[in-house]
């Protein structure tokens, strides 16, 4: 009997990916959606079917987690390359925030609940540093910004899990590079029209992982029950992002010598521009500790696949 999983975000580029590869692997998918309608791409996978909710308030929707194996949270406003308004700020908190807390009490309701919650989170939990430092795993203390300050909070809503039994995975996720979109298609443009460089000073270290990588690690998350809490979904290795920009000219046959600069940056984007010209080393320590296997653990390889 086909067990059943419930996706959030299940039209967004990574949500998409893995919807087609649960259902691949003979899974029964509910993508919880404002629309009535899915996609027809998604619609036209055997075992995957739409259901309306509301991320705002728990309500009838919220019987599709009866019986389900697993959910799993991917929803959420687009948090870089943002101007930060009040209203964007808001919007961007309450899209985690708020819809996190919605989905643990909507678990409230059913008899029957799921045994894992996978929600998403990211690695701008550690704060932005403008430049080089030391890898930070799991146990690393929150950064102090906008950004730092929605992933605690989104992480400590889903937590609220925790009490009702289930088993609680925060997947912090670097910028996840594919090919088809994600940030990557981002990233490429300026490239493409011969423009392309560093961001700001360049020494920012840049945390991302690969398409491929991002899937099998929240499949691992949730098959494997020894993964509890957050969990760093980044590559082991994070070049400073002047190494990145060449790596994607190198991918692209395309040159990497013209920079964004970081007062162009911050008149365009305000507060906004802090995820651009700061990083992190996220560490994923504890997918490693636990066996996983990066398919892509160096920057290169990565572009190399998702270039071609």
């Amino acid at each position: 009997m086909a067990e059943r999983v419930v996706v959030t975000g299940g039209t967004g580029y990574v949500g998409r990916a893995l919807v087609r590869r649960l259902a691949a692997a003979g899974n029964e998918v509910v993508v919880l959606s404002r629309s009535p309608e899915l996609p027809p791409d998604l619609a036209a996978l055997s075992g995957v079917r739409g259901a309306v909710w509301d991320p705002s308030a728990a309500g009838e929707w919220g019987r599709v987690l009866e019986g389900a194996r697993a959910l799993v949270h991917l929803a959420g406003r687009k948090a870089v390359g943002e101007r930060y308004t009040a209203a964007v700020k808001r919007e961007i908190l309450e899209s985690r925030v708020r819809s996190t807390e919605v989905l643990v009490e909507a678990l409230e309701r059913v008899e029957r609940k799921p045994s894992v919650f996978v929600c998403a989170s990211g690695v701008g939990y550690f704060g932005g540093q403008p430049g080089d430092h030391a890898p930070l795993d799991e146990s690393a203390p929150p950064g102090d910004d906008f950004l730092a300050h929605v992933c605690v909070e989104w992480e400590s809503r889903a937590r609220g899990a925790e009490r009702l039994g289930l088993r609680v995975v925060s997947a912090r996720f670097g910028a996840v590079l594919g090919r088809g979109g994600g940030a990557l298609a981002v990233m490429a443009l300026p490239f493409k029209l011969l423009g392309g460089g560093p961001i700001g000073s360049g020494r920012q270290l840049f945390s991302w992982v690969h398409l491929e990588d991002a899937l099998g690690a929240l499949e691992f998350a949730l098959a494997d029950a020894r993964v509890v809490g957050p969990v760093n979904v980044a590559a082991p290795n994070t070049p400073a992002f002047a190494e990145a920009a060449r790596e994607l000219g190198r991918a692209l046959h395309r040159p990497s010598w013209l920079p964004a600069p970081t007062f162009a940056l911050r008149a365009l984007f305000g507060e906004g521009a802090l995820p651009l010209v700061t990083g992190q080393r996220a560490y994923p320590a504890k997918l490693l500790g636990l066996g996983f296997k990066f398919r892509y653990p160096t920057l290169r390889e990565a572009l190399a696949e998702a270039c071609s």
